[in-house]
């Protein structure tokens, strides 16, 4: 019965602008905005459409036509909610609504519905809250009622006073300040626990990769830990770290961090750089490919795109896993393995049967302890912490003590010297 009925129906619309150049594949696009709604628990994705455009109209996005010819379609699959894959300006979202009687959402939208319904830890939460706050704010031109302009002063000599919308305007202001307030506390402990783990010798390996590239399933395999992984876009949001044991080689701390995605809301890529964070803290970043994915080289792209704009730049240490190989043919899995056997920095596994992880690991081991060479240092009495260092590192061979201090004979890694100049 139509009461009981509590999920909502939703349709998923794509659309295909010919004059943007930079459009990726109609098909492939609709197809990552079906998954990204079906990410919502609470949604039925009743179906969807590749909606071609010569170009964007500025009040409508499609033209009178088109909204008639889709308008006909919600109406007989009784759709409730419109999910437009793509930049919805807020006169556009407003008159769709009209025009279909329906609720509309537009990419950054749903994405934000998708973070704030996964979001668990405390930063996360008020990342989300901000982001959220500062994208509600671009959209306060409602022609509702409420919206009309109220009196001000007394009788009519004050004038007319401020709008609804400054009056909403200000209150997402002055709470995106106490928001911003609570997550500059929630950053400093996180910073201080950074802090603390720097002071233990373990290098830090971060995951990162488009959404459900296999990241979590990866880090699951090699920590053993149990982080949420399902074959849906950001499974996985907030940040988490175990420590691994590499065989024949250092313990290192893993990191798993949130999905990148393709057009990613610009409120988001802010609000989420304290959690990236630990990306640019890392010693190695795995970049992990679905290499079973149609789109594979431009999600990789997409992904690129993110991590230089958070200051990743080619110096990084960087391995590319290309993962989800049970899922390819067999002639592809060998072509492949063949290409990751003739190019450096390049691992192809499955995180679900394991299989290419060992050789991936040993990799992982070798760059971190990186070329060793014998070197001989000479410190002062007054070196002491500098002394204590070298010796907790495991890297002196020999000491002598002379009048003037200590001779030592240590093999070290270029980054272990680094960090010994840093001291």
């Amino acid at each position: 019965m139509e009461h009981e009925r509590t999920r909502t129906r939703a349709w998923v619309l794509h659309p295909e602008i010919k004059s943007d150049r930079a459009r990726r594949n109609p098909q492939a696009a609709c197809q990552e905005g079906v998954a990204l709604a079906s990410a919502l628990p609470d949604l039925d994705v009743i179906g969807s459409n590749v909606v071609r455009l010569p170009k964007a109209h500025a009040g409508m996005l499609f033209g009178s036509g088109k909204i008639e010819e889709l308008a006909a379609i919600l109406k007989e699959n009784e759709i409730d909610l419109v999910l437009i894959d793509g930049p919805v300006s807020p006169v556009q979202q407003r008159n769709l609504e009209k025009a279909w009687k329906v609720k509309l959402l537009d990419r950054t939208g749903l994405i934000l519905e998708i973070f704030s319904d996964r979001a668990r830890t405390r930063e996360g939460v008020l990342q989300v809250e901000m982001a959220a706050l500062s994208y509600q704010r671009t959209r306060l031109v409602r022609a509702w009622t409420h919206l009309e302009r109220q009196r001000g002063g007394l009788g009519f000599v004050g004038g007319p006073g401020e709008t609804q919308i400054e009056a909403d305007r200000r209150a997402i202001d002055d709470q995106l300040v106490r928001l911003r307030r609570q997550l500059e506390k929630v950053v400093k402990t996180r910073t201080l626990h950074r802090a603390a783990r720097a002071k233990v010798p373990y290098p830090i390996v971060a995951l990162v990769g488009y959404t459900n590239a296999g990241k979590s399933t990866l880090f699951n395999r090699l920590t053993g830990a149990d982080v949420m992984a399902k074959d849906m876009l950001f499974a996985t949001l907030d940040p988490t770290m175990r420590r691994v044991v590499l065989p024949d080689g250092p313990e290192i701390i893993m990191s798993d961090t949130v999905g990148f995605i393709s057009e990613l809301p610009t409120e988001l890529v802010a609000a989420f750089r304290a959690t990236l964070e630990e990306v640019l803290a890392a010693d190695i970043i795995l970049h992990v490919r679905d290499i079973s994915h149609d789109e594979s080289e431009n999600q990789a792209k997409d992904v690129e795109t993110i991590l230089a704009s958070l200051g990743v730049d080619d110096s990084r240490l960087q391995i590319e896993v290309w993962n989800k190989l049970d899922l390819l043919s067999p002639n592809d899995a060998d072509a492949c393995k063949l290409r990751a056997e003739r190019q450096d920095d390049l691992h192809v596994v499955s995180a679900l049967t394991g299989d290419g992880l060992a050789s991936l690991l040993d990799d992982i081991a070798t760059k971190l302890q990186g070329v060793r060479r014998h070197e001989e240092l000479t410190l002062e009495f007054s070196q002491g912490r500098e002394r204590a260092w070298l010796f907790k590192e495991d890297i002196v061979k020999s000491e002598e003590q002379t009048e003037d201090g200590f001779v030592l004979q240590v093999v070290w890694s270029e980054r272990q010297k680094a960090k010994f100049a840093a001291l």
